[in-house]
């Protein structure tokens, strides 16, 4: 890309029809040391419906409708449980309600993730998923007379390996109430998609049973190089039905691009002997089995064309509906669901905080703040991958850089895979670097330039010559150099550009990413893949001596930025997924969470404990919110 002019003129029109809609960044309330910006990839909104099996006679649930989710009928056939984020967007927590919609009441709150309320067959009883205790999933128990709360697969002698996942998804009780079903990837190993090439992992999963009491803990189903999912129980307790789907499978499952490709079946189990049923074959996405009687099961096909209920019998008219987690009545007359909407959060809709310290709210990608108080991000979510900078109440908007200028194909901008990435500001705020180009799976195939844009957005200039993917900038404290990192088949790796000079000189080779200088100029923060699945946070001095490993959770640790109080804030799945990652939809990594920890590894906190993909963090204090 050769150097020009940017046109103020023009900036000025462009930038209107680009910018966000405004909005204010308002201070935290009194007592609250300021706000926390954070990206979040997930539904933003979810609604539960109810209707006749034939898919007639639909309506909402429930009277006092919110973001709700992951419904199941009461045996009593009065009543429904579901999870509900109506404490906060990002908190699940527990709920009852009757089955005409009124009167709910919550079950289980907290700051924990709660999910998949399941009552017993006599009703005194609640299985459900929750990450209390040790922040994985587990099966707990809650008596509904007592609302006594029992961790039922946590206990010591069930634990799985604790360097590998060990959560366990989805419980389900046998009709005689003496078992519960449920999934699990237990002492399976982290793998990259694309044959472990790639940064996301993908999800093996086993069916096992245990007692209430806590006895009997067995698998039941497996198959090597599968994931076995949302296991249920034949009306007479004799056999369990579940999904299976290739483990490379679970991720194409929850990717946009992939779901209408991937194929998975509806199988069941002898629960005494194993023997194997396969109810289906050929093509579709199956998931969500249930029995509809003895000899009847019910599916959803998720994504395609074709997306709605179905039967295994064929004989039995599906619906076609987008729709989510179908649950049957169990008269096999009446089904629940839920419909969501993935519409992007407004900039700065308020998120459920889980430091009473700080309020948490949403942002668009890359958020960083100058040394004069100014905001940046890249408008990924919400515009066209362009840099948008802004006072931090929202005020004073401004298109600095508009990608739509930068010569890219508009399909992949669209598609959030080509733009203007990562915006760094220059110590005196005069300038702001970035990289304009392909990114994320399209970074092998395709180039990015390294710039910079002055702040007003008046003229721009390439710092890298575009003959490989270089970007992901950070100044250095003085402002006379910076660290980005490039992609290619012959160069991996940071490098340091003399903006002095114009000379570039290498800091690492191997494949590393996302460097980010410290204010004090003594360490760079980087992603490194330190193994064929993994990645790690390190830190590296700019002389490219003192390389220290800081994460070793072999979950992926990554996108992590130098917080205002010299701590480090990164992503990391290292208490593994929250869901089913077939379930997911839109997803790159939904079991990512943000956490903090010391500059030397130490003091590791998490900062979030939501269902969905949470990163990007920004720590923006009072002071600089009122000024």
């Amino acid at each position: 890309m050769k150097r020009r002019a940017f046109l103020i003129a023009g900036a000025t029109v462009a930038g209107a029809a680009l910018l966000p809609k405004p909005f204010a960044i308002a201070s935290a309330a009194a007592g609250k040391k300021g706000v926390m910006l954070m990206n979040r990839i997930g539904p933003s909104a979810s609604t539960l419906y109810i209707a006749d099996a034939d898919g007639t006679n639909e309506r909402k649930l429930l009277k006092d409708a919110a973001f709700d989710y992951h419904a199941t009928f009461g045996n009593d056939g009065a009543s429904v449980y579901f999870t509900s984020e109506r404490t906060g967007d990002g908190n699940s927590c527990l709920y009852r309600a009757a089955l005409d919609g009124s009167r709910v009441e919550p079950l289980v709150t907290g700051p924990a993730m709660d999910d998949w309320a399941v009552p017993s067959p006599d009703g005194t009883k609640v299985a459900y998923v929750s990450t209390s205790g040790d922040h994985r999933t587990h099966i707990w128990l809650l008596d509904l007379s007592t609302r006594k709360r029992i961790n039922l697969t946590g206990a010591a002698g069930l634990a799985g390996d604790p360097a590998s996942p060990d959560c366990q998804f989805r419980p389900a009780w046998s009709p005689d109430g003496q078992w519960i079903t449920f999934s699990s990837d237990r002492n399976t190993t982290w793998r990259g998609h694309g044959n472990g090439a790639g940064w996301e992992h993908t999800q093996e999963l086993s069916i096992y049973v245990i007692r209430p009491d806590g006895t009997g803990f067995r698998q039941v189903a497996t198959r090597d190089g599968y994931c076995l999912g949302s296991p249920k129980w034949s009306p007479d307790g004799s056999r369990i039905v579940f999904y299976e789907i290739t483990v490379e499978g679970t991720w194409g499952a929850h990717r946009p691009e992939a779901i209408g490709q991937v194929e998975s079946q509806i199988v069941s189990v002898d629960v005494t002997t194993g023997a194997r049923v396969e109810h289906t074959s050929g093509p579709h996405l199956k998931v969500a089995p249930q029995y509809i009687g003895a000899d009847e099961i019910g599916y959803l096909v998720k994504g395609g064309p074709d997306e709605g209920l179905a039967y295994v019998s064929g004989t039995r008219p599906g619906v076609k509906r987008a729709l989510r987690s179908p649950v049957w009545s169990p008269d096999g007359k009446s089904v629940i669901y839920e419909k969501l909407d993935y519409a992007t959060r407004a900039l700065d809709a308020p998120l459920y905080s889980w430091d009473s310290d700080w309020e948490y709210r949403f942002c668009d990608v890359f958020p960083v703040l100058s040394k004069q108080g100014r905001l940046a991000i890249t408008d990924k979510q919400l515009g066209t991958s362009s840099i948008v900078t802004m006072r931090p109440d929202g005020s004073n908007q401004k298109v600095v850089f508009d990608s739509t200028s930068a010569g890219l194909d508009p399909a992949m901008v669209a598609k959030g895979l080509a733009g203007a990435f990562r915006p760094t500001w220059s110590p005196d705020g005069k300038w702001i670097a970035f990289g304009v180009g392909g990114w994320f799976q399209t970074r092998a195939t395709s180039t990015a330039t390294l710039m910079r844009v002055r702040s007003d957005g008046s003229s721009y200039e390439p710092l890298t010559d575009g003959t490989v993917n270089a970007g992901f900038p950070s100044y250095s404290e003085d402002g006379n150099r910076i660290v980005y990192r490039v992609w290619g088949p012959d160069a991996k790796g940071l490098r340091i550009l003399d903006l002095r000079t114009g000379r570039s000189t290498v800091l690492t080779t191997e494949a590393d990413n996302l460097p980010d200088w410290s204010s004090d100029g003594k360490l760079i923060l980087f992603t490194r893949k330190t193994s064929a699945t993994n990645f790690d946070v390190c830190t590296i001095k700019p002389d490219g001596s003192g390389l220290r490993v800081l994460t070793t959770s072999g979950a992926n640790d990554g996108h992590a930025v130098w917080n205002h109080d010299g701590r480090i804030l990164y992503n990391s799945g290292m208490y593994g997924f929250r869901e089913e990652a077939a379930l997911y939809d839109d997803t790159f990594q939904p079991y990512g969470q943000i956490f903090s920890m010391n500059a030397d590894g130490s003091d590791k906190k998490m900062l979030t404990d939501s269902q969905w993909e949470d990163s990007m963090p920004l720590y923006l204090p009072q002071s600089v919110l009122s000024g």
